[in-house]
């Protein structure tokens, strides 16, 4: 069996290209923002569910300032703890989206701090 023989001009081009290889990586991933496929996957949905709680949270405000007894269910919020706000708003149906049966949380939670400071 004959080994493969290499100029010795070779070595120093392959050593060349594995470190610039790792180099242009290292500085992809920090410096230009380049992502693997889990976290870009990640990060959609956060900006997703983001995008979804901005468009809804006005509506519950709107809802909630549209009932009957809106000034003394404000009063009554406001007396309330930030935990138990959130509690207010899921329970009186303002953070339930149309054409689901539960609640969403983050929405219900945005609502509350947007009518906290409402004061």
């Amino acid at each position: 069996m004959r080994s493969v023989k290499f100029p010795p001009s070779i070595k120093p081009g392959i050593w060349g290209v594995v470190i610039g290889a790792a180099a242009i990586s290292v500085l992809g991933f920090t410096i230009f923002g380049w992502t693997l496929g889990g976290t870009a996957e990640r990060m959609a949905k956060e900006q997703a569910v983001t995008a979804v709680v901005e468009v809804l949270a006005p509506i519950c405000v709107e809802r909630f300032q549209q009932q009957a007894d809106a000034p003394a269910k404000l009063t009554e919020f406001n007396k309330a703890s930030s935990w138990d706000r959130r509690l207010i708003i899921e329970k009186g149906g303002w953070a339930t989206v149309p054409g689901t049966d539960t609640p969403n949380s983050a929405v219900a939670t945005a609502c509350a701090e947007r009518l906290g400071r409402r004061l």
